[in-house]
Order: C-alpha cells, then structure tokens, then sequence
C-alpha cells in the first residue's frame, strides 16, 4: 500500500507516520503539508505546501495511491465558527476533492472526534463543523471514507502535541492515563493505536463508517 499523509507535524500525525513507516504492508508515504515532520525515512517522501486548497500545481505527485490519512486540524479554542469551518471543513473538503479524480481506488481516512454531530445541528460549534465534514467526505465516490472519532489519545513514542496548553494537560495527565486506559478503555487510546487502525481500515476495510475508540483499539491492536 501506498499512502498520503496530511499533517504529519501534528499529534496524531505524527503517531500514524511512525506507524506506516514501521508497518511492511506500506511501501511508501507521501507527507504533503506546511511544516516538515522532521523525521528522515526510505519509504518517507515530503512536500512542502502552504496552501491545500490549491493542489494543481502538484497533482501529478498525488497519483497512483491507495490511501489518504487526513490527521490535520486546529483546536477550537479562541477561535469563531468561520475561522474553525475554514480549515475544519474548507480545508479538508478541499484536499478531499482533488483527490477523488486522481486516485479512483483510494481510501479516505478522517481524524474527526468523539461528540461529533452528525445531525450538524447541536449546540457545540466545533461538533457542528466536524458533523458537517464527516457528512460532506462520506458523500464523496472514494473507494472507502472512514471517519474515526476517538476521544482521549495518549501520546507514546516521543510525540508530541503541537499546541502549548495540550502538551501541558497532556504533561500533567499523563501519571493517569494507564489508569485511564484500564478503568475507561472505550474513552482513551494512543497514538499507536490510531496509526495500526488508520492502517488497518484502509488494507481491509471496516463494516462501518464511523469508528469511535472502542473501535480504533479493537482494529489498532
């Protein structure tokens, strides 16, 4: 399998492509976003792109691939609806777009989150955007779109969070997050675990659509 990777810098991203590059059933990842991933790998091949609502002028790197990990994302905080949909929603839907015509075969696979709205019309705003953006994926001709909505995620392996308040919390909870993990195994997860599931369900494929954490585990151990 061969596989793009958006937002390889972040969190989650940075799981899944420890993940893909250790995996032998992945033959080569292409992390396409604004910020290097830092990481130095054979099977690793990186370009560096600030606008990802603009792809044409890469297009002919984007084909022949089998797999789309969608790890990029903002936090809510501080921010107004337009400026969350903006890269939410725009952002994603944009990528998601121009992908559909150059890889027929591909599979989708979308970092949303736990509380997402799928009905797009609830009280939480950032719930309402990712709703909307499940929604808008799902009716897209891929080959397969699966959205994972996991709640908690532990960082394991040197990976951090990019945000300063989430590596603090994480820093601070990270003494209770084995608790967590033996106590509420359906709320928490890890970095590892999401990258093994994002793999899984893209060789194999799910029965659902929408995969919460009890599923990420089951699929990432």
């Amino acid at each position: 399998m061969k596989a793009i990777l958006f937002g390889a810098s972040g969190m989650v991203g940075q799981g899944v492509l420890r993940e893909c590059l250790r995996d032998e059933r992945v033959a080569a990842v292409l992390s396409v976003g604004r910020s290097p991933s830092g990481v130095s790998h054979g099977k690793l091949t990186e370009i560096l792109w600030k606008d990802l609502t603009h792809l044409a002028p890469i297009e002919d790197r984007l084909r022949g691939y089998d797999a789309a990990f969608f790890c990029l994302g903002i936090s809510v905080l501080g921010r107004t609806e337009a400026e969350y949909r903006a890269v939410t929603y725009e952002v994603t839907l944009a990528v998601a777009r121009a992908l559909v015509p150059l890889d027929p075969g591909l599979t989708f696979v979308y970092i949303s989150g736990a509380g997402t709205d799928s009905t797009e019309h609830g009280r939480r705003m950032w719930a309402r955007v990712k709703g909307a953006t499940e929604n808008a994926l799902l009716r897209l001709p891929f080959k397969g779109a699966y959205m994972f909505r996991p709640g908690a995620i532990q960082p394991l392996h040197g990976v951090r969070s990019k945000t300063p308040l989430y590596r603090f919390l994480y820093l601070l909870l990270r003494p209770f997050l084995p608790i967590f993990l033996r106590l509420a195994p359906n709320s928490v997860t890890t970095t590892e675990k999401v990258g093994r599931a994002m793999i899984r369900v893209a060789i194999e494929g799910a029965p659902q659509h929408l995969l919460d954490t009890r599923e990420i585990n089951r699929l990432g151990a």
